[in-house]
């Protein structure tokens, strides 16, 4: 059996490894390790918890120590790109762990926080930066950091790049970067999207692959449950409050409705947090360390939010609500069974789901365990209350929702805003209202509404700063 050691890793690396306890690599590292050594592009099919995050950043961590050298100011010699906060922060926590006995310097970068102590990070140059695609982009337009110096570039999580459409600003930053480079791409799946997008930004890269596409982890038991949407909650309440689940995730399909099961399920005695896009970066923070500490049994997340939650103890997974990618299944139900362990996912179906779970079924090319809880009295009578501690939401039918437009409030593009006063014709000069970005006309007055004066623009005012993205 292969160990770390065989690998011909540097031994700051090894140590460090062995103060983590771990001696041998997974698949995806065994594989991955010694082309991404060698300088080759690579190309990473890999599902969540398989350890693809040790799989680039051990090697890139070598490549950078046996080539040392300062970074350029404002500028960095490896550059990872991430979808979310929460996994910009995990992966920046592995190069540290992994590069302590080493001396190279990590920074994060994205969105939600100050501009100020990133800027200074990036003032002196760093070794690694991990970032959001949309703070990085800022950070480029205000020159406070530049791409000439990259060596390494990695794309993580692709497809979760590609379900947020975050395709048009890695083009733009790619298109920065230098020619000469190492690029290292990393999916959970593989849709012909994903393969046009690695066409363009890999040459000639070796391909790993430890799973065939869109298959879940043998080691999680999964279930199913027929029932109906009004008495999701109580149903959830019902399997929380068992014993034998010791930690769990469950997953919604929208921000709201995330807040309402979390609001119910504290109502009902559970200890629940939400964590969305729409949260702050502090509460987003805390609901997650009180859910590693043990204090929150429920932690219930959108797709988005839960993609960088990497705890090893999750001993459930809850789909209060389909997805509506179906490969997005598989990343939920991979938030357990991790590190070797087994899991349990056990998901809802309404009888709007049931296109939703044909889906499922046909990607993942497996029938799941159904039960029927449809028509349970004791149910019916709980879901009279959970209506009163939570009111439900306007019903949304899943096979037309976008899953793009569950995205934080900082990825939403800034958008001018009619006058208020209703659909009245704009007079002359009265064209761009009382718009967000846009100047007020001070000469009209809009029909009806609040009128408070013109707003105030400074002509030295910075250009608008790219905000679609996180």
């Amino acid at each position: 059996m292969t160990q770390f050691s065989d690998l011909g890793l540097a031994k700051p690396l090894l140590k460090a490894l062995t103060d983590k306890g771990y001696t041998t690599p997974t698949p995806i590292q065994a594989q991955a390790i010694p082309t991404v050594m060698t300088g080759r592009d690579l190309l990473g099919i890999a599902q969540t918890g398989t350890g693809k995050t040790a799989a680039f950043a051990l090697p890139i961590l070598h490549r950078l120590a046996e080539d040392k050298k300062p970074a350029p100011r404002r500028g960095f010699r490896c550059l990872v790109l991430s979808p979310t906060r929460e996994l910009a922060t995990q992966i920046a926590d592995s190069f540290r762990d992994y590069g302590k006995h080493m001396g190279l310097t990590v920074a994060t970068i994205f969105g939600g926080v100050k501009y100020g102590p990133q800027m200074k990070a990036l003032a002196a140059g760093v070794d690694v930066v991990v970032a959001t695609p949309g703070r990085l982009m800022d950070h480029l337009g205000e020159k406070s950091a530049h791409l000439n110096g990259v060596e390494i570039f990695v794309l993580d999580e692709a497809d979760q790049m590609l379900d947020l459409g975050f395709v048009v600003p890695i083009r733009k930053i790619a298109s920065q970067l230098p020619k000469e480079r190492q690029n290292l791409f990393f999916s959970a799946t593989m849709p012909n999207e994903i393969g046009k997008l690695a066409g363009e930004l890999l040459k000639n890269p070796a391909q790993v692959s430890v799973t065939p596409q869109a298959t879940t982890v043998e080691r999680i038991q999964q279930s199913l449950i027929f029932i109906e949407a009004q008495r999701k909650r109580p149903l959830l309440a019902e399997l929380l409050a068992d014993s034998a689940v010791e930690r769990s995730i469950v997953f919604t399909r929208t921000k709201r409705g995330a807040d309402r099961v979390a609001k119910y399920l504290v109502a009902s005695g559970i200890e629940a947090a939400a964590i969305h896009g729409d949260k702050t970066q502090g509460q987003r923070e805390r609901a997650l360390a009180a859910f590693k500490a043990g204090q929150v049994k429920a932690l219930i997340a959108t797709d988005i939010a839960a993609r960088g939650i990497d705890v090893n103890d999750v001993s459930h997974v809850f789909n209060f609500e389909l997805p509506n990618v179906p490969e997005s299944y598989v990343h939920r139900i991979g938030r357990t069974a991790r590190k070797g362990k087994e899991g349990i996912a056990i998901s809802f179906c309404a009888d709007d789901e049931r296109t939703l779970l044909r889906d499922i079924q046909k990607a993942t090319r497996q029938t799941i365990p159904t039960f029927d809880r449809r028509n349970d009295k004791s149910l019916a009578a709980a879901a009279a209350v959970a209506d009163k501690l939570a009111p439900p939401e306007k019903y949304v039918d899943p096979r037309r929702a976008d899953p793009r437009n569950n995205v934080p409030a900082e990825l939403r593009r800034q958008r001018n805003r009619p006058a208020r006063g209703g659909d009245q014709a704009k007079s002359p000069g009265q064209g761009q209202g009382r718009g967000r970005n846009g100047p007020s006309n001070a000469a009209a007055k809009p029909a009806g509404g609040d009128y408070r004066g013109p707003k105030r623009v400074s002509a030295t005012a910075p250009a608008e700063r790219w905000n679609p993205i996180d």
